[in-house]
Protein backbone atom coordinates (compact mmCIF):
# COMPACT_ATOMS: atom_id res chain seq x y z
CA UNK A 1 0.00 0.00 0.00
CA UNK A 2 1.65 3.28 -1.34
CA UNK A 3 1.61 5.96 1.41
CA UNK A 4 0.43 9.13 0.38
CA UNK A 5 -0.64 11.16 3.58
CA UNK A 6 -0.63 10.31 6.84
CA UNK A 7 -2.14 11.82 9.85
CA UNK A 8 0.31 12.26 13.13
CA UNK A 9 -1.82 13.01 15.95
CA UNK A 10 -0.20 14.81 19.45
CA UNK A 11 2.18 16.86 16.22
CA UNK A 12 2.09 19.54 18.69
CA UNK A 13 4.62 17.18 20.65
CA UNK A 14 9.05 16.65 20.56
CA UNK A 15 8.71 13.59 19.60
CA UNK A 16 5.43 14.63 16.68
CA UNK A 17 7.72 17.06 15.23
CA UNK A 18 10.39 14.74 14.24
CA UNK A 19 8.00 12.29 12.88
CA UNK A 20 6.63 14.88 10.59
CA UNK A 21 10.12 15.82 9.36
CA UNK A 22 10.89 11.97 8.71
CA UNK A 23 7.77 11.75 6.96
CA UNK A 24 8.75 14.36 4.74
CA UNK A 25 12.13 13.32 4.35
CA UNK A 26 10.27 10.22 2.61
CA UNK A 27 8.16 12.23 0.71
CA UNK A 28 4.63 11.74 2.34
CA UNK A 29 2.78 14.50 3.08
CA UNK A 30 1.78 15.28 6.61
CA UNK A 31 -1.69 15.89 8.11
CA UNK A 32 -1.11 17.43 11.88
CA UNK A 33 -4.07 16.48 14.19
CA UNK A 34 -3.88 18.60 17.41
CA UNK A 35 -5.56 21.09 19.77
CA UNK A 36 -2.56 23.66 18.81
CA UNK A 37 -0.45 24.63 16.12
CA UNK A 38 2.88 23.51 16.30
CA UNK A 39 5.37 26.48 15.98
CA UNK A 40 7.90 24.95 14.17
CA UNK A 41 5.15 24.41 11.44
CA UNK A 42 6.49 28.01 10.37
CA UNK A 43 9.84 26.83 9.70
CA UNK A 44 9.18 23.77 7.16
CA UNK A 45 11.26 23.83 3.88
CA UNK A 46 9.96 24.80 0.94
CA UNK A 47 7.99 21.88 -1.35
CA UNK A 48 7.28 20.03 1.51
CA UNK A 49 3.21 19.69 2.28
CA UNK A 50 1.79 20.12 5.82
CA UNK A 51 -2.15 21.00 6.65
CA UNK A 52 -3.15 20.94 9.91
CA UNK A 53 -6.82 19.57 11.25
CA UNK A 54 -7.69 21.50 14.66
CA UNK A 55 -9.13 19.20 16.85
CA UNK A 56 -8.90 16.82 20.28
CA UNK A 57 -8.24 13.99 19.99
CA UNK A 58 -11.07 12.81 22.24
CA UNK A 59 -13.65 14.68 19.65
CA UNK A 60 -14.80 11.13 17.69
CA UNK A 61 -16.36 12.97 15.02
CA UNK A 62 -13.09 14.96 14.71
CA UNK A 63 -10.70 12.31 14.27
CA UNK A 64 -13.26 10.11 12.13
CA UNK A 65 -12.78 13.36 9.83
CA UNK A 66 -9.51 13.96 9.80
CA UNK A 67 -9.24 10.10 9.25
CA UNK A 68 -10.80 10.22 5.54
CA UNK A 69 -8.10 11.97 3.94
CA UNK A 70 -5.13 9.88 4.85
CA UNK A 71 -3.26 6.52 3.90
CA UNK A 72 -2.44 5.72 7.06
CA UNK A 73 -1.74 6.68 10.76
CA UNK A 74 0.83 7.73 13.99
CA UNK A 75 -0.74 7.93 16.68
CA UNK A 76 1.18 10.12 19.20
CA UNK A 77 -1.13 12.42 20.99
CA UNK A 78 -1.07 11.72 25.03
CA UNK A 79 -1.22 12.81 28.49
CA UNK A 80 2.58 12.36 29.47
CA UNK A 81 3.82 11.98 33.11
CA UNK A 82 5.05 9.14 35.43
CA UNK A 83 4.51 10.62 38.88
CA UNK A 84 2.42 13.54 37.24
CA UNK A 85 -0.83 11.27 36.51
CA UNK A 86 -1.04 9.72 39.90
CA UNK A 87 -2.62 12.70 41.82
CA UNK A 88 -4.69 13.40 39.05
CA UNK A 89 -6.00 10.63 36.80
CA UNK A 90 -8.59 11.21 34.62
CA UNK A 91 -7.20 13.36 32.36
CA UNK A 92 -4.42 10.50 31.10
CA UNK A 93 -7.54 7.94 31.26
CA UNK A 94 -10.03 10.05 29.11
CA UNK A 95 -7.16 11.05 26.62
CA UNK A 96 -4.76 7.63 26.36
CA UNK A 97 -7.47 5.59 26.34
CA UNK A 98 -10.60 7.16 24.76
CA UNK A 99 -8.38 9.40 22.05
CA UNK A 100 -6.97 6.00 21.34
CA UNK A 101 -9.85 4.10 20.86
CA UNK A 102 -11.54 7.21 18.48
CA UNK A 103 -8.23 6.59 16.34
CA UNK A 104 -8.76 2.68 16.20
CA UNK A 105 -12.91 3.27 14.77
CA UNK A 106 -11.75 5.42 12.60
CA UNK A 107 -8.89 3.38 10.85
CA UNK A 108 -10.60 0.19 10.86
CA UNK A 109 -13.84 2.36 9.01
CA UNK A 110 -11.49 3.25 6.34
CA UNK A 111 -9.72 0.33 6.49
CA UNK A 112 -6.33 2.21 7.42
CA UNK A 113 -2.97 1.20 9.21
CA UNK A 114 -2.29 2.18 12.49
CA UNK A 115 1.18 2.68 14.97
CA UNK A 116 0.44 3.02 18.29
CA UNK A 117 3.06 4.74 20.40
CA UNK A 118 2.96 2.43 23.26
CA UNK A 119 5.23 2.99 26.61
CA UNK A 120 8.98 1.53 27.18
CA UNK A 121 8.48 1.28 30.84
CA UNK A 122 6.08 -1.34 30.30
CA UNK A 123 7.77 -3.01 33.05
CA UNK A 124 6.60 -0.61 35.63
CA UNK A 125 3.13 -2.39 35.16
CA UNK A 126 3.72 -5.45 36.95
CA UNK A 127 5.80 -3.23 39.52
CA UNK A 128 3.52 -0.53 40.49
CA UNK A 129 2.34 1.76 37.44
CA UNK A 130 0.92 5.36 37.42
CA UNK A 131 -2.08 6.01 35.14
CA UNK A 132 0.31 6.98 32.42
CA UNK A 133 1.72 3.89 31.78
CA UNK A 134 -1.66 2.40 33.38
CA UNK A 135 -3.17 4.09 30.55
CA UNK A 136 -1.29 3.23 27.99
CA UNK A 137 -0.43 -0.43 27.99
CA UNK A 138 -4.54 -0.46 28.51
CA UNK A 139 -4.31 0.40 25.14
CA UNK A 140 -2.44 -1.54 23.76
CA UNK A 141 -4.42 -4.49 24.65
CA UNK A 142 -7.66 -2.66 22.82
CA UNK A 143 -5.33 -2.84 20.15
CA UNK A 144 -4.85 -6.41 20.45
CA UNK A 145 -9.04 -6.58 20.53
CA UNK A 146 -9.29 -4.47 17.07
CA UNK A 147 -6.53 -6.69 15.36
CA UNK A 148 -8.22 -10.37 16.54
CA UNK A 149 -11.79 -9.12 15.71
CA UNK A 150 -12.45 -5.72 13.95
CA UNK A 151 -10.15 -6.63 11.03
CA UNK A 152 -7.94 -3.66 12.51
CA UNK A 153 -4.16 -3.63 11.25
CA UNK A 154 -2.78 -1.65 14.42
CA UNK A 155 1.18 -1.82 15.42
CA UNK A 156 2.57 -0.57 18.74
CA UNK A 157 5.98 0.68 18.67
CA UNK A 158 7.36 1.02 21.98
CA UNK A 159 10.07 3.76 22.49
CA UNK A 160 12.59 4.39 25.81
CA UNK A 161 13.49 7.43 26.93
CA UNK A 162 13.13 9.69 24.01
CA UNK A 163 15.17 12.54 23.89
CA UNK A 164 17.25 15.16 21.70
CA UNK A 165 16.98 18.94 20.11
CA UNK A 166 13.92 20.32 20.98
CA UNK A 167 12.41 18.44 23.85
CA UNK A 168 10.58 20.70 26.23
CA UNK A 169 12.17 21.57 29.85
CA UNK A 170 9.95 21.52 33.20
CA UNK A 171 10.35 23.99 35.47
CA UNK A 172 12.56 25.82 36.84
CA UNK A 173 14.72 26.07 33.55
CA UNK A 174 10.92 25.97 31.37
CA UNK A 175 7.35 25.63 31.07
CA UNK A 176 6.48 21.83 30.86
CA UNK A 177 4.65 20.14 33.19
CA UNK A 178 6.33 16.85 32.39
CA UNK A 179 9.98 16.61 33.89
CA UNK A 180 12.09 14.32 31.39
CA UNK A 181 15.67 12.97 32.53
CA UNK A 182 17.94 14.38 29.66
CA UNK A 183 16.31 18.24 29.30
CA UNK A 184 16.34 17.93 33.33
CA UNK A 185 20.35 17.02 33.24
CA UNK A 186 21.09 19.04 30.54
CA UNK A 187 19.64 22.34 31.88
CA UNK A 188 21.31 22.07 35.12
CA UNK A 189 24.85 21.10 34.00
CA UNK A 190 25.36 23.99 31.68
CA UNK A 191 24.07 26.72 34.18
CA UNK A 192 26.25 24.73 36.95
CA UNK A 193 23.21 23.56 39.77
CA UNK A 194 23.99 20.14 40.64
CA UNK A 195 22.10 17.62 38.35
CA UNK A 196 19.50 15.68 40.80
CA UNK A 197 18.60 12.50 40.38
CA UNK A 198 16.72 10.21 42.05
CA UNK A 199 17.01 7.12 44.47
CA UNK A 200 20.73 7.18 43.79
CA UNK A 201 20.48 6.73 40.10
CA UNK A 202 21.04 3.04 39.97
CA UNK A 203 18.04 2.23 37.89
CA UNK A 204 18.53 1.01 34.76
CA UNK A 205 16.88 4.01 31.80
CA UNK A 206 18.06 3.33 28.47
CA UNK A 207 17.69 6.57 26.38
CA UNK A 208 17.36 6.77 22.79
CA UNK A 209 17.29 9.67 20.17
CA UNK A 210 14.02 11.24 19.21
CA UNK A 211 15.61 10.78 15.35
CA UNK A 212 15.73 6.71 15.68
CA UNK A 213 12.22 7.14 17.23
CA UNK A 214 10.53 8.70 14.46
CA UNK A 215 12.54 6.45 11.73
CA UNK A 216 11.46 3.87 13.64
CA UNK A 217 8.01 4.71 13.33
CA UNK A 218 7.46 5.85 9.84
CA UNK A 219 9.31 2.29 9.28
CA UNK A 220 6.88 0.77 11.17
CA UNK A 221 4.29 2.66 9.39
CA UNK A 222 5.34 1.22 6.03
CA UNK A 223 5.03 -2.09 7.32
CA UNK A 224 1.76 -1.72 8.66
CA UNK A 225 0.77 -1.16 5.45
CA UNK A 226 2.04 -4.01 3.46
CA UNK A 227 1.81 -7.14 5.84
CA UNK A 228 -1.12 -5.79 8.51
CA UNK A 229 -0.13 -5.46 12.51
CA UNK A 230 3.18 -6.94 13.45
CA UNK A 231 2.99 -9.71 15.55
CA UNK A 232 4.50 -8.19 18.65
CA UNK A 233 5.38 -5.17 19.84
CA UNK A 234 8.23 -3.69 18.21
CA UNK A 235 10.75 -1.68 20.97
CA UNK A 236 13.45 0.89 20.22
CA UNK A 237 16.47 1.13 22.38
CA UNK A 238 19.98 0.57 22.99
CA UNK A 239 21.22 -3.00 22.03
CA UNK A 240 22.76 -5.20 24.31
CA UNK A 241 25.33 -4.50 26.56
CA UNK A 242 24.29 -0.60 26.23
CA UNK A 243 22.16 0.07 28.57
CA UNK A 244 23.02 2.66 31.24
CA UNK A 245 21.66 3.62 34.67
CA UNK A 246 20.40 7.14 35.52
CA UNK A 247 23.86 7.87 37.63
CA UNK A 248 26.05 7.13 34.68
CA UNK A 249 23.51 8.98 31.86
CA UNK A 250 24.28 12.19 34.23
CA UNK A 251 27.77 11.75 34.37
CA UNK A 252 28.35 12.03 30.41
CA UNK A 253 25.83 14.89 30.81
CA UNK A 254 27.91 16.87 33.32
CA UNK A 255 31.16 15.86 31.44
CA UNK A 256 29.95 17.07 27.76
CA UNK A 257 28.36 20.26 29.46
CA UNK A 258 31.50 20.86 30.86
CA UNK A 259 33.27 21.06 27.51
CA UNK A 260 31.23 23.83 26.99
CA UNK A 261 30.74 26.27 29.90
CA UNK A 262 33.29 25.34 31.76
CA UNK A 263 31.57 24.71 34.84
CA UNK A 264 31.23 21.46 37.23
CA UNK A 265 28.24 20.39 38.08
CA UNK A 266 27.54 17.74 41.27
CA UNK A 267 25.20 14.91 41.32
CA UNK A 268 23.23 14.65 44.03
CA UNK A 269 19.98 11.81 44.92
CA UNK A 270 17.05 12.91 46.30
CA UNK A 271 14.21 10.42 47.35
CA UNK A 272 12.21 8.43 44.64
CA UNK A 273 9.11 10.25 43.30
CA UNK A 274 5.32 8.67 44.18
CA UNK A 275 5.31 6.10 41.00
CA UNK A 276 9.07 5.30 40.81
CA UNK A 277 10.62 2.48 41.51
CA UNK A 278 14.19 2.01 43.08
CA UNK A 279 15.31 -0.97 40.70
CA UNK A 280 13.24 0.30 37.96
CA UNK A 281 14.55 -1.42 34.37
CA UNK A 282 13.40 0.64 31.25
CA UNK A 283 15.46 -0.95 28.11
CA UNK A 284 14.07 -2.54 25.51
CA UNK A 285 13.39 -5.86 24.30
CA UNK A 286 16.17 -6.84 21.90
CA UNK A 287 15.97 -8.01 18.42
CA UNK A 288 11.98 -6.99 18.21
CA UNK A 289 13.18 -4.54 15.39
CA UNK A 290 14.33 -7.45 13.22
CA UNK A 291 10.75 -7.17 11.44
CA UNK A 292 11.25 -3.89 9.94
CA UNK A 293 14.07 -5.35 7.73
CA UNK A 294 17.44 -5.47 6.55
CA UNK A 295 17.52 -1.74 5.23
CA UNK A 296 16.08 -0.84 8.29
CA UNK A 297 18.55 -2.53 10.66
CA UNK A 298 21.63 -1.72 8.56
CA UNK A 299 21.38 1.46 9.97
CA UNK A 300 22.97 1.50 13.57
CA UNK A 301 21.42 3.64 16.45
CA UNK A 302 22.65 6.40 17.52
CA UNK A 303 24.71 5.59 20.72
CA UNK A 304 24.11 7.61 24.15
CA UNK A 305 27.82 9.33 23.71
CA UNK A 306 27.29 10.43 20.04
CA UNK A 307 23.65 11.75 21.17
CA UNK A 308 24.19 13.13 24.42
CA UNK A 309 27.29 15.20 22.74
CA UNK A 310 24.68 16.30 19.66
CA UNK A 311 21.80 17.28 22.39
CA UNK A 312 23.54 19.27 24.68
CA UNK A 313 25.51 20.98 21.52
CA UNK A 314 21.43 22.19 20.51
CA UNK A 315 20.76 23.00 24.38
CA UNK A 316 23.67 24.87 24.69
CA UNK A 317 22.96 27.25 21.30
CA UNK A 318 19.69 27.43 21.37
CA UNK A 319 17.96 26.80 25.21
CA UNK A 320 20.52 28.21 26.84
CA UNK A 321 20.57 31.73 24.34
CA UNK A 322 16.93 32.01 24.98
CA UNK A 323 16.77 31.18 28.66
CA UNK A 324 19.57 33.90 29.42
CA UNK A 325 17.93 36.11 27.08
CA UNK A 326 14.52 36.08 29.26
CA UNK A 327 17.02 37.70 32.02
CA UNK A 328 17.57 34.48 33.52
Amino acid sequence: MKLRKVLVTGAAGFIGSHVIERLQDEGIKVLVFDHSVPGFLHDIPKGHTVEVFHGDIRDEVAVTEAAAHVDGIIHLAAVLGTQETIQNPRPSAQTNILGALNVFEAAVQYDLPVVYAGVGNHWMREHGAGSYTISKTAVEDYAKMYNQFRGGKISVVRPVNAYGPRQSVAAPYGSSKVRKIMPSFICRALLGDDIEVYGGGFQISDCVHVSDVARTFVAALRYTADNGAAPHAIEIGPDEGESYDVRSIAELVKDEAYRWTGQRSEIVSLPMRPGEVPDAVVSSKKGTRAILGEEFNAVPLISLEEGVKETVKWFHDTWLADYRKNGN
